[in-house]
């Protein structure tokens, strides 16, 4: 049985000054009772607290997180030193201070430098009802330092990088993605266990979290030096990042949408006819049908999809993979639907399409997760369907806007509220909504991950994302975007603080969604081909490759035919995605095995370089390649053709150290900003001196096969080294130590190059193999060389 407190509002002003009850003393922390007001802290590892802090002696609930995975540890020992005035809890990382007077909490790292300190609250817990249950609207405030910057709390499209003195509404929309966590250039990250609507706002150097419903505060201090550290202890506590498969990181086509069998093959098959990379085709909606009462029925039901397996089939006879768009929303008309609807698993609001007889899952209920697995997997997996589009994942949910002119047709909106009197298995749609996405994600990915003799690596894409979807390996897109300069250029410091979130794989639909409004003749404009272009040279360097849209179509062939300005700018930059797989892939490794990250924010790879704090226009991909990406026009509407021989002025600022340009080989010194005139075939792309990259020859379609001759570039400036993963692409056998691992390493001084033993093996391994290595910015000559796994040196004196 719960009890329920309800506590007079005065009475919480008065505890204030209330007399302290004694405290309760344990292994990894304390609790202690102030006046009407509990809070409790608990160290789950040395960097990692917990606070929580509620009204009463006891908490309203204690139902198990749904984002933290990291279990508090009864082998942790945490000193606890106490004086009249204040309670100190600390571990060699990481000092929790509580004023006895107030009971407001201050943190510092294990050298006692102040880190951020609780502010009180007026009304930090005001009752409200939660569809019938006693609960509250809950806040916590924190002083930030004037010269702090903050970063993540999900995807907004303000163009920010620096998220301070902003006030975001963290609810899950479509273009908007709710994480309640950010991190410090203060060296710390904090993450709000709250799954309800909730407003972040930092006015005045007072930051909060405000959220519509919550039995407790509840929220966790993570302390690390850099960003990296910080992101390290974010996934050790919400989950770490599964390798996707190798194809993923490939190209991928898209539009909206495929409509008929026929024309999805035809796509495939006319790349492969043109020798343009493809890895990924995706079917958007409608292969269901087209009638509202059949939406989703997640299976081909449409008479233009006659035979899907046969299309799957001839799809990967082609070496290329097909996902398909599932939505969490079905017609009253489908089995699945009446399922759900039997076990009372169905939510009564509007939703898209817009019809009483169209309703959306209660992803909360393991039975209902379970039934959404089995269709897909009965009807779509078991077919060969290779990868997930789980679109509109927030959900969406509308509500009845007006009339239209008086008429009987009404008009619709996204709700920006949470929907009173909906329930799910875990409590009101208020309180649990934001997870939504969380769940019905991670329902897919452990439906397919424990369905027996699978060998596929789930790939899901979408479109919504909550704290701790990363450990479902999901990939991020910013959902149905407008086609614009402004679009493009906010995306890249969208993308970046994703990263900053813990989030790792994050794309945008190149050439945006929508074009209608501001290019309404779509390619056959030729400045909405030179935006394409500038996004497309973007998505080379994010965490999926990804051409998609609706009013014009974006097949590389829509635009031209080889030998075209347009075509062989786009067959370029493909080109060189697939040159670039062995460092993504290898990448990729390190963002599963070291919780790194693969977008990484100037503030994230140089985090004392307070030039980089601010720049949301480049970054690093990977450890050693600086991308800037172009997000101005060099053509004015209107323009009638495009060219090469005007240049655009691109300012970026390098880093201390050395540079390289990508392009050219020149040299550069860092520490400052530099010009780079950039013609409409060149993204500014800069290598870190001291960098080894592997580059792959182009191939058709990713495999480990066609990495067999490989060039590897040094980038000398300093001593380095470089570890090549890799597996068999796909499937689990890596968990099991199925991979291999090459170390080069770069001695600057004897100009030499020690290619190590391989170390590891797996399925489909190539024994032997060439490798050519280059010297970049130099004269010297590059070597060709045979290499069967055995240490080698390669010698340019």
């Amino acid at each position: 049985m719960k009890i329920f407190y309800v506590l007079p509002l005065v009475f919480l002003h008065q505890s204030l000054l209330a007399k302290t009850v004694p405290i309760e003393r344990r292994d990894d922390g304390f609790r202690i009772q102030i006046g009407a007001v509990s809070t409790e802290v608990h160290f789950l590892t040395d960097h990692i607290a917990r606070v929580r802090r509620y009204p009463g002696a006891a908490p309203l609930s204690t139902e198990k997180s749904l984002v933290v995975r990291l279990a508090e540890k009864a082998a942790l020992k945490i000193r606890l030193q106490e004086t009249r005035d204040y309670l100190l809890a600390f571990s060699p990382t990481l000092k929790v201070k509580l004023n006895k007077a107030n009971g407001q909490l201050r943190f510092f790292d294990g050298q006692g430098k102040l880190l951020l300190a609780e502010i009180a609250d007026k009304d930090p817990f005001i009752p409200t009802d939660d569809d019938g249950r006693t609960s509250y609207r809950i806040s916590q405030s924190y002083l930030l330092a004037p010269d702090e910057a903050i970063y993540g709390l999900g995807q907004h499209q303000n163009g920010k990088m620096n998220q301070r003195h902003q006030r975001l509404l963290l609810k899950q929309k479509n273009m908007e993605i709710a994480i309640p966590f950010f991190q410090s250039t203060k060296g710390y990250g904090l993450y709000w266990d709250n799954y309800s609507g909730t407003v972040f706002q930092d006015s005045l150097g007072r930051a909060a979290f405000t959220s519509e419903i919550g039995d407790n505060i509840d929220y966790y201090f993570l302390a690390g030096n850099k960003p990296d550290d910080v992101v390290r202890r974010y996934r050790e506590l919400t989950g770490h990042v599964p390798m996707l498969p190798l194809w993923s990181f490939g190209y991928l086509q898209s539009r909206e949408r495929y409509r008929s069998q026929e024309e999805l093959i035809a796509v495939v098959g006319r790349y492969r006819q043109l020798g343009v990379p493809l890895d990924g085709i995706i079917q958007d909606w409608q292969y269901w049908g087209e009638d509202k009462l059949d939406w989703n029925g997640a299976a081909f039901n449409h008479p233009r999809f006659p035979e899907p397996k046969k299309m799957i089939d001839r799809v990967h006879k082609q070496h290329a993979r097909l996902l398909i768009s599932v939505w969490p929303s079905f017609g009253s008309h489908t089995s699945i639907y009446r399922e759900l609807e039997k076990g009372k698993m169905l939510y009564p609001f509007l939703t898209y399409p817009v019809s009483p007889q169209v309703k959306v899952y209660d992803a909360f209920h393991p039975e209902a997760r379970k039934i959404y697995w089995k269709y897909l997997n009965d009807n779509l997996f078991s077919a060969g369907i290779d990868g997930w589009w789980l679109d509109a994942t927030e959900p969406v949910q509308k509500e009845v806007s007006t009339a239209v002119q008086n008429g009987p047709e009404l008009a619709y909106k996204d709700r920006i509220d949470s929907p009173a009197g909906i329930s799910t298995y875990l409590g009101s749609f208020r309180r649990m909504g934001n997870a939504f996405p969380l769940m019905t994600v991670e329902g897919v990915y452990e439906g397919q991950r424990g369905s027996s003799g699978v060998s596929k690596r789930p790939l899901i894409l979408t479109r919504s994302a909550f704290a701790g979807q990363q450990r479902t390996g999901s990939v991020l897109w910013s959902g149905d975007i407008q086609a614009s300069w402004l679009t493009l250029k906010k995306q890249v410091p969208l993308g970046l603080n994703l990263s900053l979130t813990g989030m790792p794989y994050w794309n945008s639909d190149i050439g945006g969604f929508f074009t209608s409004k501001n290019y309404p003749e779509g390619i056959r404009d030729p400045t909405y081909a030179e935006l394409y272009i500038r996004w497309l040279q973007f998505a080379v360097f994010t965490g999926m490759m990804r051409s998609h849209g609706t009013n014009t179509p974006r097949e590389i062939y829509q635009f031209g035919q080889p030998g075209d300005l347009v075509f062989d700018i786009l067959r370029k930059y493909i080109g060189l995605r697939y040159r670039l797989l062995p460092y993504i892939y290898s990448s990729a490794w390190s963002v599963s095995s070291q919780a790194l990250s693969l977008m990484r924010p100037l503030v994230m790879a140089y985090p004392e370089d307070r030039n980089g704090w601010e720049l949301g226009t480049e970054y690093l991909f990977g450890p050693s390649l600086l991308v800037a990406p172009v997000t101005d026009s060099l053509f004015a509407r209107g323009a009638t053709a495009l060219d090469l021989k005007r240049t655009l002025p691109k300012e970026v600022y390098l880093p201390h150290g050395e540079w390289i340009d990508f392009w050219t080989n020149r040299r550069l010194t860092g520490g400052k900003k530099i010009i780079r005139h950039v013609s409409l075939d060149e993204i500014p792309v800069f290598v870190k001196a001291g960098s080894i990259v592997p580059f792959a020859e182009e191939a058709p379609y990713a495999s480990i096969k066609h990495f067999q001759s490989m060039e590897i570039r040094v980038y000398p400036g300093r001593n380095t080294s470089y570890v090549l993963y890799e597996d068999e692409g796909d499937g689990f056998d890596y968990l099991k130590g199925g991979y291999s691992l090459i170390r080069f390493t770069w001695n600057e001084a004897r100009k030499e190059l020690l290619i190590g033993d391989r170390t590891g093996d797996f399925n489909s391994m190539v024994p032997e193999r060439q490798f050519k290595i280059s010297i970049k910015g130099t004269n010297l000559p590059s070597k060709t060389i045979r290499y069967n796994g055995t240490a080698q040196v390669v010698a340019f004196k």
